[in-house]
């Protein structure tokens, strides 16, 4: 019987659901979710594919105990039971990140503190030499997560957070974390069946990752190394034979075109996308939003997530939102649309109707994913033999109605 054990995903707010079906599909079993995490149940193998595979994930922890305590002195005492030769020793380094939601405990720091002592009075006690704290990759991260009373510590498998997949050499301003730009993907249901455009495109982190979905190539793919690899019980053939596993990768029959006004984006979108190997796949040019006459050859999916504010006056980003409604309605006829954004004057300057809205969080920012799908006519069925509503454009407006 395979030896399983308890794990939790961690990701961001709104892609919980995104990466459990990720999770489901390499086998993972006895999911929970909660905010931001997905608690699951697997072996060795499962965790290696999780940090591997997932796009969705931050980092894969291993669960090794669950307890409760009203107390730091609980704390210290159930951690120090812990059997911690299983996985330090006096030359290996560690250290402990504390996070706590509890009216018990109020300071995280002090219940590392506690959890730090338990672990090094263990050795101590035994006669051994004791690990040392290294807060900069240490051989062994630790995670307490306190709710209430209900304690759990568990290590890190990932390490660095698994977004930083390693293909991007080079980014632009406030650059689209890898992992929301693949979950937002994965939210419109895209898997590579049309052609993807982003025409405002930055350093080109929407469209890699889109090719990779497409592709069906593992994020893991670039990624130099896990925590995990430092373990003792580290399996280096079986790792090995995940990793190099090609056998579920495809072609993308179609393009990914990606543009923005700026030369210097593109430049290092160029760079970036060759990094990875992607150039076959992606398009690239300088060319504003309100230049495109004429979009790439249906069908098409268009995703993409321009400025929210920080940089542009309020006027100028106005003008900016009515110009992508005025572009997406009149250029990209046929094509589904997808724009994240935390400004909601600007959704509303778009001036088309979504069909869809999930809430998303882009760094601090409360987030909207709106979906729009582009008709052709002054008046369009949508789609009555799948039983969806039927659409009228208002008169005067330009936007959709049900």
């Amino acid at each position: 019987m395979k030896d399983t054990f308890q794990m939790v995903a961690k990701t961001l707010y709104g892609l919980e659901q995104v990466l459990a079906s990720e999770l489901i599909a390499l086998g993972a079993d006895n999911l929970q979710m909660g905010r931001r995490m997905v608690a699951f149940e697997g072996d060795k193998a499962l965790m290696y594919k999780a940090n591997f595979h997932c796009r969705a994930a931050l980092r894969i922890l291993k669960t090794i105990t669950v307890f409760t305590a009203k107390s730091s002195d609980e704390v210290y005492e159930k951690v120090k039971e812990i059997p911690w030769e299983r996985y330090l020793d006096g030359k290996k380094t560690f250290a402990i990140d504390a996070v706590v939601h509890s009216e018990v405990f109020t300071h995280s720091k002090f219940v590392a503190y506690r959890t730090k002592d338990a672990i090094v009075d263990y050795f101590t006690e035994k006669g051994e030499d004791r690990p040392s704290v290294r807060i900069n990759n240490p051989d062994l991260q630790l995670h307490v997560h306190i709710s209430h009373k209900d304690c759990t510590v568990s290590i890190d498998s990932s390490g660095e957070s698994l977004h930083k997949r390693g293909y991007r050499i080079e980014e632009t301003e406030a650059p689209l974390n890898e992992v929301l730009a693949a979950g937002m993907i994965l939210k419109t249901g895209w898997k590579g069946d049309s052609n993807f455009v982003d025409p405002m495109c930055g350093s080109g982190t929407l469209l890699m990752e889109a090719v990779l979905i497409a592709r069906n190539i593992p994020p893991g793919i670039y990624r130099e190394k896990y925590a995990f690899e430092k373990w003792d019980d580290f399996d280096e053939e079986l790792f090995r034979e995940i990793s190099s596993d090609d056998s579920g990768e495809r072609e993308f029959e179609y393009k990914a075109y990606g543009s923005d006004i700026s030369d210097k984006a593109i430049a290092i979108a160029t760079r970036n996308v060759r990094n990875a190997g992607l150039s076959k796949y992606i398009e690239l040019e300088v060319k504003p939003f309100q230049k495109y006459e004429k979009a790439p050859p249906l069908p098409g999916v268009l995703v993409t997530n321009p400025p929210y504010g920080e940089r542009l006056n309020p006027r100028d980003l106005m003008a900016l939102y009515g110009m992508i409604g005025e572009r997406i309605k009149h250029v990209f006829t046929g094509y589904t649309a997808w724009i994240l954004s935390s400004n909601k004057d600007g959704f509303d300057k778009i001036g088309l109707k979504p069909s869809a809205k999930e809430k998303l969080i882009n760094g601090s920012l409360d987030c909207e994913f709106r979906k729009y799908e582009i008709f052709s006519g002054k008046r369009k069925d949508f789609n009555d033999e799948t039983g969806e509503h039927r659409l009228k454009l208002k008169k005067n407006t330009g936007s959709w109605e049900i």
